[in-house]
């Protein structure tokens, strides 16, 4: 076990409690107005907690098991999308039905869920190379069909009109919104991690490990190697309907723009730079990337000869740069146990 996996905590009793803490919190008088600049740190921290959300699924899918999902954006979307149907409230050229958002939030998870076990059912026998290609095909087949349906999704406009739980107990926005959705999310995110890690150190995760060495000699053991891939893959589809469902109750709105193909790079990045199978390590890639790429974006008022679109690429081959030397040096990622993942053979 790495460094970095100790000390040990129990995260789902934490999540737990800091769940109802904010519960409370919301519920009460009292709202915490952080200073205006740091609005652009908080922001970010509530990306990075619904990525957070989608990686933790990604990691016991790719990291703990071997499957390698090209497609989480996928289930994000999804997930996104039947929330925001089911509880918009008149939006501009697409449908919404008005129902509370309590009932979008199950949707999207269970939407999610739909996704996962007709994409599992008909891809998980596929060699992996063949899997990533169908997972990233599904991706982009999701993402144009939210562009093309303009009249159920709203096509690039997007559903508005969608309701801000958090907003609304919050007073309307502002510092206190952003500071109690990073408290709620934080509880959700710590809860989610708290159990898929129980899932991952029990024998059960053993044997999802097992299956990532060698299918066939786990076959042979007994174990039914498509049904614990199935499971698997559906757990991932359903924490990455659930964020998608918390992010749209968060904007407000639902858009293509939000679940593009860079929400994929972004989280399989975080988890080869953090070290694929370390629960907590992952999540530390994805703090490095999403820090990495908060703080280089004031740069470019430094170098004034470069234009706004020249200094993204610059930014994108950086993080490649920074991927490729993790490949290369450390391919077990920063905080991964090479003889776990095998990486030194």
């Amino acid at each position: 076990m790495s460094r970095f996996e100790l000390p040990e905590i129990d995260a789902t009793r934490a999540g737990l409690v800091l769940f109802v803490a904010s519960v409370i919190f919301l519920y009460s008088p009292v709202f915490i107005r952080p200073p205006s600049g740091t609005f652009v740190f908080l922001e970010l921290a509530v990306l990075f907690l619904l990525y957070a959300l989608i990686l933790i699924g990604l990691n016991l899918q790719f990291g703990h098991t071997g499957l390698v999902n090209f497609g989480p954006v996928a289930f994000f979307a999804v997930g996104g999308y039947a929330a925001a149907i089911l509880t918009a409230n008149d939006p501009y050229r697409a449908v919404g039905l008005g129902f509370a958002w309590p009932v979008g939030l199950v949707a999207g998870v269970l939407a999610a869920v739909a996704l996962g076990v007709l994409l599992g059912f008909s891809t998980l026998k596929l060699r992996d190379d063949f899997l990533a290609i169908v997972t990233l095909a599904v991706a982009e087949i999701i993402h144009g069909l939210t562009i093309t349906f303009r009249d159920v999704t709203g096509g690039s406009i997007g559903l508005q009109n969608v309701p801000r739980p958090i907003a609304d107990m919050t007073g309307g926005g502002g510092g206190a919104e952003l500071f109690a959705t990073i408290v709620v999310l934080g509880s959700v995110c710590l809860l989610a991690y708290g159990v898929f890690h129980r899932l991952s150190a029990s024998p059960y995760g053993r044997v999802l490990r097992a299956i990532r060495a060698d299918e066939q000699v786990t076959e042979t053991l007994g174990k039914r190697v498509f049904r614990y891939k199935l499971v698997v893959f559906i757990y991932g589809a359903a924490i990455g309907g659930l964020a998608g469902a918390l992010l749209v109750f968060y904007n407000g709105a639902a858009s293509a723009s939000f679940f593009t193909i860079d929400v994929t790079v972004i989280v399989w990045i975080g988890m080869l730079v953090g070290g694929a199978g370390s629960d907590r390590g992952v999540l530390g890639g994805l703090a490095l990337i999403m820090g990495f790429q908060l703080f280089t974006r004031f740069l470019n008022d430094l170098l004034p000869f470069v234009t706004q679109d020249q200094f993204a690429s610059i930014r994108l081959v950086l993080v490649g740069l920074l991927l490729m030397l993790v490949v290369k040096y450390r391919p077990e990622g920063i905080w991964g146990t090479a003889e776990e993942l095998e990486a030194d053979s």
